[in-house]
């Protein structure tokens, strides 16, 4: 790797710890809006929809925005977006406004779609593709960090004494009761401007500061042969499977955080105490990642891991459904070490050989990570419908089954050179 690289990577990784941040609130802010706005189950994981579905609609746009902007300026424009977003918050809580809420979570990941866009090539084409999984896992664990840390952080501020307070709820009059989630809404309103203030800060210091431009020719010239002849990204169909299995990868793990405390609490916990058993996720995944760090590629390749992972994310999610208590947690939990090797593997094997069609290309995976806004609330229908959060989960086994199918197959499909 060169080395102006390093501290390109180390920008990169800053970013990443803003993704897990924002990403990994949703998982809190599900709960303490379904309590704030007086919400149904479904209707709560309709955060995870509105922050998910802002990639699928952004994605193409974001590849444009950096055809113009380069990936620098294009970072700097996602985090001020993030800002703007994050700004909302503070009429949407003062009003106890869930549309408005919405709205904010929207346009926050509309602006982590540019800056996915650019980010995840930008790690992937700074060294040999063979390492790249392991760049994406050193980005990972940035991105764990915060994620972990959002949900101690934001949960100690928004759900606090939670239990106690919907206990009161159902014994107090109109107004008393609309005086107490009023009050609860406010819990937000400073840390969702802090966040602003911090956002706009970080978008001026990588606008200022001097990163590579990376060409994706000039990255790697060897692709021209897979390219020769192409006029669109839909003509790899190894990057088009790469896109339906990064939507249910995104899927599975948004349900395997998002979900934890609703699962706690069917499992009999309080919602005190299954409020942080999201960051057992993240724990996990921290320690998959320094897997993915140390094997991928010296002792598995980033191919080979995917395979035995998502075997292990199934056999996981079975005894998830069927056992009970902190086994069934601990199983849970542990999806977030399977896990860990899903994304910084799909990547690099989706845009492999892409060329001048990378960023298009990683467009279109950004695309792929609306799965985030369609499974979850479709995991909430599901549970309702058959009257069981644990059993529910069964929808996870065949969104595992076709990153399996990925893993084993569909990475390599169509990459052939041209010959002339």
């Amino acid at each position: 790797m060169k080395k102006n690289y390093t501290f390109a990577l180390v920008v990169i990784a800053a970013l990443f710890f803003v993704f897990g941040f924002i990403t990994w609130s949703n998982s809190q802010l599900i709960p303490y809006l379904k309590i704030a706005c007086e919400l149904t189950d479904t209707e709560s994981y309709l955060v995870a929809t509105a922050f998910f579905a802002a990639y699928f609609v952004m994605g193409i746009p974001s590849s444009y925005v950096l055809k113009l902007t380069g990936f620098k300026k294009g970072m700097s424009l996602g985090l001020l977006v993030m800002a703007g977003g994050a700004l909302l918050f503070v009429p949407a809580a003062n009003t106890r406004n869930f549309p408005l809420f919405l709205t904010g979570l929207f346009i926050i990941g509309s602006g982590l779609a540019l800056l996915q866009t650019a980010s995840n090539p930008y790690a992937t084409v700074l060294g040999p593709i063979e390492s790249a999984a392991r760049r994406i896992s050193i980005m990972g664990i940035c991105n764990k960090i915060a994620g972990i840390s959002a949900v101690y952080i934001l949960g100690s501020i928004a759900l606090s004494d939670v239990d106690a307070l919907k206990a009161r709820l159902p014994l107090l009059s109109d107004t008393d009761r609309a005086a107490e989630l009023n009050a609860l809404a406010q819990r937000v309103v400073q840390p969702y401007e802090i966040l602003a203030l911090s956002l706009a800060l970080l978008a001026g210091i990588i606008w200022m500061i001097r990163l590579p431009e990376i060409v994706e020719e000039e990255a790697h010239p060897e692709d021209s042969e897979f390219t020769a002849g192409k006029t669109s990204v839909l003509q790899f169909p190894h990057l088009v499977l790469g896109a339906f299995a990064i939507f249910f990868y995104v899927g599975v793990e948004v349900i395997s955080y998002d979900t934890f405390a609703g699962f706690g609490e069917a499992l009999g916990f309080t919602l005190e105490q299954s409020k942080s058993f999201a960051t057992y996720t993240g724990y996990c995944l921290l320690a998959g990642y320094v897997f993915g760090i140390a094997a991928i590629p010296r002792f598995i390749s980033q191919q080979y891991a995917l395979f035995l992972l998502t075997l292990l994310s199934i056999i996981l999610v079975l005894v998830s459904m069927f056992t009970g208590g902190y086994v069934a947690v601990v199983a849970f939990a542990l999806l977030g070490f399977s896990n860990s090797v899903v994304w910084p593997a799909i990547w690099p094997l989706a845009i492999n050989h892409l060329g001048r069609f990378t960023k298009t290309g990683s467009a279109l995976l950004i695309m792929g990570i609306v799965g985030g806004a369609v499974l979850p609330p479709l995991y909430g229908e599901f549970a309702r419908a058959i009257g069981s959060k644990q059993l529910a989960y069964s929808l996870m086994i065949p969104c595992y089954l076709f990153i399996l199918y990925f893993a084993f197959s569909g990475y390599k499909l169509g990459l052939k050179p041209r010959k002339d």
